[in-house]
């Protein structure tokens, strides 16, 4: 299935438009009729006739396997197509034993990575332990290291990076652009400027949760007013969502700057620290704070990517084919906003995860949605624990702001992608 950068005609037959086709098949059937007179009934073929080379049934000499016809416009089926579609999916399953063996393999290699260093085999037998399958426990300051530190920060940033990459791949599906992230539409702006609120204001009803809490409502009021606002006639353009999410972000902008003026040095850094993203505080209470978001989003997804599939075909084509778009792009909207406001609540900005990652898989194996989906939750978790791995270690003993660490790996792999759909396209013009 392609997206925008790919033509919808990719699987025929190169140099042949559907009008060529429907002209060679009307000729060889003009010639195929001229050739037997009106007052001859035709005869079926025989046995003989039917395996004879060089006359397929029903063309009385027309190439093998034509039936009067352009290749791959009759009824035969397309022996290639069936194989390429077990090679993808034998690539998909690849991809993702690759992607769950990566991911485990780093979380295990950064529960024991840090200042206080915990061998990688008493990480297994603390984890067998604590699950009553034998093991042995660590010292105190060891176990208490593990799963009081190290392992709230894994499994935050394993949510965090997944809802994030499957946040990016939906969005790109909704807008049928490759280059739109979770951002386009305000949600990460929105979430920013109600824990910004929250700090500066000094708002404490919600005790520790209070900025999560603030931060989650606005995101999704603020994805709740583009989408009102981008309405037109009970339809929603993406051109019309886009330029909508533009003037939000833009506003959220101003409204950030505003509470950082009027707030105190301490609030400034507070803010600051917040707006650059990171797991540094990660808590048991914040990953089940950001857990429940984050699973109904990852478990609904999936049912989109056939509709997904669909939709990239065209809006009028997807009405067509019986796909409710206005609907479908509700739904999977709030699915993104769900997702996203969750994750930016708990870790503060963090930026070009859901730009990234569906992209590269896109490239790995296809615009397929079946896999694209779960596969981008996957592979945006292996991601950010990688990310944060490097955010605590290459800067020892300082930490890198993990926000900071994504985009200056995201801003020039974004160029190169610009470049290189530019070359595809030959130009925007």
């Amino acid at each position: 299935m392609a997206l925008s950068h790919e033509s919808p005609g990719a699987g025929r037959a190169p140099g042949r438009s559907p009008q060529g086709a429907e002209r060679t098949a009307a000729a060889a059937s003009d010639t195929g009729s001229r050739s037997a007179p009106e007052e001859t009934p035709r005869r079926a073929p025989g046995p003989t006739e039917a395996t004879t080379p060089g006359a397929a049934p029903g063309t009385d000499g027309a190439a093998p396997g034509t039936d009067g016809a352009a290749p791959g416009t009759g009824n035969a089926p397309d022996p290639a197509k069936p194989a390429a579609g077990g090679r993808r999916g034998r690539k998909a399953l690849l991809l993702t034993i690759a992607l769950v063996a990566t991911l485990l393999l780093l979380a295990l290699f950064s529960a024991g990575t840090g200042a206080y260093r915990i061998p990688t085999a008493d990480v297994l037998a603390s984890a067998q332990h604590r699950l009553g399958l034998g093991g042995a426990p660590l010292d105190r300051v060891g176990e208490s290291v593990l799963w009081n530190v190290r392992l709230p920060r894994v499994v935050l940033a394993l949510l965090v990076g997944a809802s994030l990459g499957c946040a990016g791949a939906l969005m790109q599906g909704v807008f049928g652009n490759p280059l739109a992230e979770p951002g386009v539409i305000g949600i990460s702006a929105g979430a920013a400027v109600g824990a910004v609120a929250a700090i500066g204001l000094g708002l404490s009803f919600f005790g520790n949760w209070t900025i999560t809490v603030c931060a989650f409502v606005a995101g999704l009021i603020t994805v709740s007013s583009v989408y009102l606002l981008s309405r037109n006639g009970g339809r929603t353009e993406v051109v019309t969502l886009i330029l909508t999410g533009i003037a939000v972000n833009a506003f959220a902008g101003a409204l950030i700057g505003l509470f950082v003026f009027f707030a105190d040095s301490g609030q400034v850094n507070q803010i600051t620290f917040w707006q650059l993203g990171s797991l540094a505080q990660a808590t048991w209470p914040k990953v089940l704070a950001v857990l429940p978001c984050a699973v109904a989003g990852l478990l609904v997804a999936p049912f989109y990517a056939r509709r997904l599939d669909l939709l990239s075909l065209g809006e009028r084509p997807a009405r067509h084919l019986g796909i409710d778009v206005e609907r479908l792009r509700l739904a999977l909207i709030l699915v993104v906003a769900l997702l996203t406001a969750a994750a930016v609540a708990v870790a503060g900005v963090i930026t070009f995860i859901g730009l990234l990652v569906p992209h590269l898989l896109r490239m790995a194996n296809g615009p397929g949605h079946r896999f694209l989906v779960p596969g981008s939750a996957l592979a945006g978790a292996v991601v950010l624990v990688a990310g944060d791995l490097a955010a605590r270690t290459l800067a020892q003993p300082a930490e890198l702001p993990l926000g900071v660490l994504t985009a200056l790996i995201g801003s020039p792999f974004f160029f190169w992608l610009l470049r290189r759909t530019r070359r595809k396209q030959g130009g925007w013009a």
